[in-house]
């Protein structure tokens, strides 16, 4: 019987430009090179195939590198929640004191929280759970 399932990690990933830079940075295999001609409009990343223009090079906790089509990868992912910093703060003491989502939200909505982080909890409610349940990034602290 097929079951269903969702990934829980992420990924780190920058979408392939064509540059020479980003060539370089992940040693993609330019046929051209190969054949002698210099370079040509194809490209491979080792392991994973051909690399077209708009396709996503993820990276892997190892540093391995692999390519996702630009298609797929807008079905598969979505970027991790930018929040405030003292909201990320409340996220992991609260995680760290072994308190669960549902009493994030009881305090927030009890008052407990100084009103600027419970109001932010009270109306990104859907971007909290999402930050709290797969991971986020610090709003001013990502590229």
């Amino acid at each position: 019987m097929i079951k269903i399932y969702r990934t829980t990690a992420t990924i780190k990933a920058e979408q392939f430009d064509g540059s020479d830079e980003m060539i370089d940075k992940y040693e993609l295999i330019d046929t051209g090179t190969m054949l002698g001609t210099h370079h040509s409009p194809e490209v491979y990343l080792t392991g994973s195939g051909k690399l077209d223009v708009g396709d996503w090079i993820a990276t892997g906790v190892n540093g391995e590198h692999w390519a996702i089509a630009n298609d797929v990868f807008k079905k598969t992912y979505a970027k991790l929640p930018v929040i405030p910093g003292n909201v990320a703060y409340v996220i992991k003491q609260a995680k760290n004191g072994g308190y669960k989502l549902g009493w994030v939200f009881h305090a927030a909505y009890s008052g407990i929280w100084r009103v600027p982080v419970g109001d932010w909890i009270r109306t990104h409610a859907d971007m909290f759970s999402r930050a709290w349940l797969d991971g986020y990034v610090v709003e001013g602290k990502h590229d």
